[in-house]
């Protein structure tokens, strides 16, 4: 999202497993959010204009995918 509804934010909104994101919004604020209208499914808000780690950032991609994809999907990714 880039500016969304006049927010000032840039920022990426993503699926987020159970629990993860109360525990990331609560650590760092300015860096993570709850977005509106999929926050109260549990997605995630993640700042891009905030100088988060892009570890971080692919980490919070890959968690989403995490979260959302078939577990067919999912065991082929974590392999064997």
């Amino acid at each position: 999202m880039d500016h969304h509804h006049d927010d000032g934010r840039l920022a990426l909104w993503c699926a987020s497993p159970p629990g993860m994101r109360d525990g990331l919004v609560r650590a760092d604020p300015e860096r993570y959010f709850v977005p509106p209208y999929v926050g109260t499914r549990g997605w995630i808000g993640v700042r891009l204009d905030r100088g988060l780690a892009w570890d971080d950032v692919e980490r919070s991609i890959r968690d989403a995918y995490l979260a959302v994809a078939p577990n067919k999907l999912v065991a082929a990714l974590e392999g064997p």
